[in-house]
């Protein structure tokens, strides 16, 4: 479904990424692992079409998508949940949520009932505001807010960052069930490896702008990611 083919990316002079290749297929959880600094969000950020890439092309249900718009992307089905989650802190839960519509037809703006299977605690809080949920309950509200647009491509920019263990757990079978549909792809950027070995199906780590080691899961071996991410 999407595929990343030999991108480079700058900002100014300052190179990002050095020609990243990497793949995601529905069904299936792409990790994209490393320190940080290291270009995992600047690859997200190309994804999405937040920052425009130098070489290389962008290909999502087979054609390319490379200078698309961020808004033309989530039409497509692209879904962003960024780092640091980036709700709207004076809106209400259902508010925020309601912002997913954005790139959807009238009749399809509804709320599916997934988001509130799989994060109960934003149910009983629709009327509160963003900012008064706790840092954890902000990133569920974020992964909601992309599942209402009912993406195809799913990205996700190290969702567990600064979360409690109860959280991460309910995130974690949140992806596995989003896996499990068999109808979407995800890329995950994670940093925390046991989170991303439990869930991952295909493994990149990245330095210095560029991909340094892959496998899939048949073959993956926890102790040489942790000695890749940490050389």
């Amino acid at each position: 479904m999407l595929k990343v083919d030999s991108i480079s990316l700058h900002y100014g002079a300052a190179q990002a990424l050095r020609g990243v290749t990497v793949s995601a297929e529905p069904g299936k959880v792409t990790c994209v692992l490393g320190r940080n600094g290291v270009g995992k969000t600047s690859l997200l950020r190309a994804m999405v079409g937040q920052q425009a890439i130098s070489s290389g092309s962008i290909t999502f249900d087979g054609q390319d998508i490379s200078k698309l718009k961020p808004f033309e992307r989530a039409r497509r089905g692209i879904g962003f949940v960024p780092q640091g989650r980036e709700i709207f802190p004076l809106l209400t839960v259902e508010e925020n949520l309601k912002t997913g519509y954005a790139p959807l037809k009238r009749a399809d703006r509804t709320i599916p009932d997934d988001v509130y299977s799989l994060f109960p605690v934003l149910k009983s809080m629709l009327g509160r505001r963003g900012g008064d949920l706790s840092g954890g309950q902000q990133q569920q509200l974020a992964i909601g807010r992309a599942l209402v647009m009912r993406p195809k491509l799913l990205l996700l920019d190290e969702p567990t960052e600064g979360i409690q263990p109860s959280i991460i757990k309910d995130i974690g079978r949140a992806i596995s069930y989003l896996r499990s549909l068999g109808t979407i792809a995800i890329v995950l950027v994670e940093q925390y490896l046991d989170f991303a070995c439990e869930l991952g199906d295909n493994f990149a780590v990245m330095d210095r702008g560029a991909v340094k080691y892959s496998c899939d899961r048949a073959n993956l071996d926890p102790a040489e990611i942790s000695r890749q991410m940490a050389l």
